[in-house]
């Protein structure tokens, strides 16, 4: 199906079967997913192509997520450039503790940065499926979507223009700060929100990977982790108080924390190296129900916040896309809209089993340092369980690897 439609900054009245808010991994999988049907979309991204680029986001992808990618002809650099890991490692009362679930399982992780992602999604979609995208616009906003004639505007980065959109269809792909979830009526939403009350310290080094796989340090001190993003950078995380500001971190105490935090019998030291991103994230989940509003669909961190403990965000994301992606081709394409009545429901079992995940995941980390005896004897035993109990070990990799949830 496709439509004709005048150039973006012609001033005349647009049309698109569908409007995309939001150029980060759910929104560029839903308009490439669009264009391979030759169903026409228009992509809306307040930043520039530049920027979505270079973003510093998640980098851990579970396999059955690089499969769906692939079906779409979307994983082509993914498979060609991604690390596979099959393991990970906790550190906790001074020894090290590897847990092979690639071998439990045979199934995997991919690790590719989402700038990489991002950027393989962005060229498919402009530049080899000629879908349509403006960067840098700005003040978007969502009208109707109550209705069956809803619309995009915006206004034009070159001209300063408001340009107004009409469409059959929203994807609310814009994010936690979007404006597509906020455009949702009050009265109708419902957001679960879950605070964990920590902070984690996020920070990118100019550092070989200390390790070969992901590592996981419980200590009294609080949670550290490694996760490798290529041989020359590593990203870290350090737990830390809600609200801490980063420059309380210099170069010397962050280093100190690591070495600490993730020391073991038997392990060298970690490599340092130049820190060249720190921020801090405060760890909260939240769920926004009903993910549908007429004709307006959320999908990805507009809908639903996963703390990264579980590395589980990106993976939701694509999920949503996916979902959401199929069910607008086959109502588009040939009036089929069981795909999208059934998309809420269908996204939620997924966002539901990753929060409990995460928040099982959670007491594992950050037990040993909440300052109670209690927690910290019955986090170390639950640790303990993942390397003496089959049925234990056999529980979390499924989960870990998001396999529990079938696509």
């Amino acid at each position: 199906m496709t439509h004709a439609f005048p150039p973006a900054d012609s001033g005349a009245p647009q049309r698109f079967p569908v409007v995309v808010v939001g150029a980060g991994p759910a929104g560029l999988t839903v308009g490439n997913i669009l264009r391979a049907a030759s169903v026409d979309c228009l992509v809306l991204e307040t930043e520039t192509r530049e920027f979505i680029e270079q973003r510093p986001r998640a980098g851990v992808i579970e396999e059955w997520a690089v499969r769906g990618l692939e079906k779409r002809g979307l994983a082509r650099n993914l498979l060609d450039r991604a690390e596979l890991h099959t393991a990970c490692e906790f550190r906790f009362d001074g020894e090290r503790y590897r847990f092979p679930y690639g071998e439990l399982t045979g199934s995997h992780h991919f690790v590719y940065p989402q700038p990489l992602l991002v950027t393989d999604l962005v060229r498919e979609y402009a530049d080899v499926r000629g879908g349509r995208i403006r960067f840098g616009v700005r003040d978007v906003r969502v009208h109707h979507v109550g209705t069956d004639r809803p619309s995009v505007s915006y206004i034009c980065p070159e001209t300063g223009e408001r340009h107004v959109v009409h469409c059959d269809f929203v994807a609310g792909c814009d994010g936690a700060r979007g404006v597509t979830r906020a455009s949702l009526p009050p009265e109708r939403v419902r957001i679960a929100r879950h605070d964990y009350g920590i902070g984690w310290l996020a920070l990118l080094a100019e550092a070989p990977p200390s390790a070969d796989c992901v590592l996981f340090g419980c200590h009294a001190r609080g949670f550290a982790g490694q996760m490798p993003r290529s041989p020359q950078v590593t990203r870290y995380y350090l737990q830390c108080p809600p609200g801490d500001a980063p420059e309380n971190w210099p170069h010397e105490r962050v280093w100190s924390e690591l070495q600490e935090r993730l020391g073991a019998a038997g392990v060298p030291p970690l490599t340092e190296g130049r820190l060249i991103e720190k921020r801090v994230l405060d760890m909260h989940d939240y769920v926004v129900e009903p993910m549908v509003h007429g004709r307006l669909y959320l999908a990805g961190d507009a809908a639903h916040l996963v703390a990264p403990i579980a590395a589980k965000g990106m993976n939701l994301a694509l999920h949503d896309a996916f979902l959401l992606g199929d069910a607008l081709v086959a109502y588009l394409s040939s009036g089929d809209s069981g795909g999208l009545d059934g998309y809420a429901e269908a996204c939620l079992r997924r966002v539901w089993d990753y929060q409990e995940f995460s928040q099982w995941l959670s007491e594992v980390y950050h037990g040993t340092a909440a300052g109670d005896p209690f927690r910290a004897g019955t986090t170390l035993a639950r640790l303990r369980r993942l390397f003496t109990s089959p049925a234990a070990a056999a529980a979390f990799a499924e989960q870990y690897l998001g396999t529990a949830a079938r696509h």
